[in-house]
């Protein structure tokens, strides 16, 4: 499989977003992408109210991911908000991640583990989703995880489990003191955890100082490609990055073999 990472920023306009997902997927297509995978938060970046952002599935943000993988022949993952319930009077949103097949088909994840960390508090306005997603590309099972989730080994072998071989992980990494060594282990570790490739990618540091300043998780790059013996392929800089990577499925094979993770877990204790 070749799956592209698009470590690109949004801003608070979901149509220019969509323009620059088009752009992105288009070029990662030419260049043979089975799966390009976007940044958690692609359809509006975090930070501004995302309740009147929001959209149905069938709504113009997502229909125009879809048309872009059926025009394009590239299996799309990328972020947006889809409508929830309604707390305290406030209307809240699914963090939701739109996995779209060329063939049309379109399947969603909701974000489980909400950000309630480090004086951010996502659960005031964004609603938890409950069910782990596994999708096929290119005759691999990729599983779907969001950001704060790659704290939570559970759910990444619960993806293995499912049969995911490759954890696709879209983010918004909030910044601050060893924010950034805290993702890069992550990610070396749930790929550990779960013997499977993990590609976890986030949006790049915002050109707005103001942005990139505020509390709210804007991004802070190192989008990585983790093998599943925790060997880092691939780890991108802060800045604006698209890349193409082959994908060696045989190293799964070699790490459940080997390792036995999965197969040695006290399911019991």
């Amino acid at each position: 499989m070749r799956i592209a990472m698009a470590q690109v920023p949004s801003g608070t306009d979901p149509a220019a977003n969509l323009d620059l997902l088009r752009t992105r997927a288009e070029q990662a297509a030419a260049d043979g992408a089975d799966l390009i995978v976007f940044p958690e938060a692609m359809m509006c970046r975090f930070g501004v109210s995302l309740a009147p952002i929001a959209e149905p599935l069938d709504g113009p943000w997502a229909t125009g991911v879809r048309d872009a993988a059926t025009a394009f022949g590239v299996t799309i993952v990328a972020g947006m908000f889809t409508p929830a319930d309604t707390l305290d009077g406030r209307r809240r949103v699914r963090n939701t991640l739109i996995a779209a097949a060329p063939d049309g088909t379109v399947t969603s994840y909701d974000k489980i583990h909400l950000y309630d960390a480090f004086g951010f508090r996502e659960s005031a306005t964004v609603a938890p989703g409950s069910t782990p997603v596994v999708i096929e590309v290119a005759g691999h099972t990729v599983g779907l995880a969001t950001c704060y989730d790659i704290r939570f080994p559970e759910l990444f072998t619960t993806l293995a489990t499912a049969g995911a071989e490759l954890i696709v992980v879209p983010a918004s990494w909030g910044a601050g003191p060893g924010k950034q060594q805290q993702w890069r282990v992550l990610a070396q570790a749930r790929a550990l955890d779960s013997s499977t490739i993990v590609a976890a990618v986030g949006q790049p540091v915002p050109s707005d100082p103001d942005v990139a300043d505020s509390t709210a998780p804007t991004g802070i790059g190192h989008s990585l490609l983790v093998d599943p013996f925790g060997d880092v392929l691939a780890e991108y800089g802060d800045e604006e990055r698209l890349d193409l990577h082959v994908l060696d499925f045989d190293r799964v094979d070699a790490a459940r073999s080997t390792i036995a993770v999965l197969e040695n877990r006290m399911l019991h204790v």
